[in-house]
């Protein structure tokens, strides 16, 4: 799996960050880091729902 984000679209509200904080980090300047761009399997359900949950759904999850 492979997690890209559409900075576009990203507001930075750390929903993501919320559900998967091993993945998703928003730091002190407001903007989204993905700290693994290829998580591991174990990781899957989490980041799906942070996907899903992502009110502008500007996360993507390529197999």
């Amino acid at each position: 799996m492979r997690v890209t984000v559409d900075y576009d679209l990203c507001e930075s509200n750390a929903v993501c960050m919320g559900i998967a904080p091993e993945v998703f980090e928003v730091r002190d300047d407001d903007y989204l880091y993905v700290l693994q761009e290829e998580p591991a399997e174990d990781l899957r359900p989490r980041v799906e729902e942070a996907a899903r949950m992502c009110p502008k759904q500007a996360i993507r999850l390529d197999r």
